[in-house]
C-alpha cells in the first residue's frame, strides 16, 4: 500500500512540473552577481532553483545525521568507561566480601569452644 502512495505521489509530482514547464516558456533575464546575467525560460531556472534547494537539503540533512553520529559515539564512549569503572567496582566488592566471608569463619571457628572444633588429622 505504501509503495503504491509513494507512485502516485511521485506521479502526481511530476505531472505538475510538466505542466508547470508547458505554461512557463518565457525567457528571463537573472542576475546572478553584477556582471553576470543568466537567460532562460522561467521553467528551466526555476527548476534548477529547485534542484539546487533538494541538494542543499540533502546535504544539510548529512551533516546533522553526521553529528548525531559523533554524538552517539561520544556517548558509546562515555558509557565504556562507566562500565569499565562499575566492572573495577565490582571486583572490588567481590574481594571484601571474599574477605569479610573469611573473617567471619575466623571468628565463628575462634567462638566455638574447644570440644566442639573439629579434631586435626595430623
Amino acid at each position: 500500500m505504501m509503495r503504491q502512495l509513494n507512485f502516485l505521489l511521485i506521479f502526481l509530482f511530476c505531472l505538475a512540473i510538466a505542466l508547470f514547464c508547458l505554461e512557463n516558456t518565457a525567457s528571463v533575464t537573472v542576475r546572478v552577481i553584477p556582471g553576470l546575467e543568466v537567460e532562460a525560460p522561467l521553467a528551466i531556472e526555476l527548476l534548477l532553483t529547485l534542484g539546487l534547494g533538494a541538494i542543499l537539503a540533502w546535504l544539510f540533512s548529512l551533516w546533522v545525521k553526521l553529528q548525531k553520529q559523533l554524538s552517539t559515539l561520544g556517548d558509546l564512549r562515555d558509557m565504556r568507561s562507566e562500565v569499565k569503572a562499575k566492572e573495577k567496582r565490582i571486583e572490588e566488592l567481590q574481594q571484601d566480601l571474599e574477605q569479610y566471608r573469611s573473617e567471619m569463619e575466623q571468628q565463628r571457628q575462634q567462638a566455638l569452644p574447644a570440644s566442639e572444633q573439629p579434631a586435626d588429622s595430623t
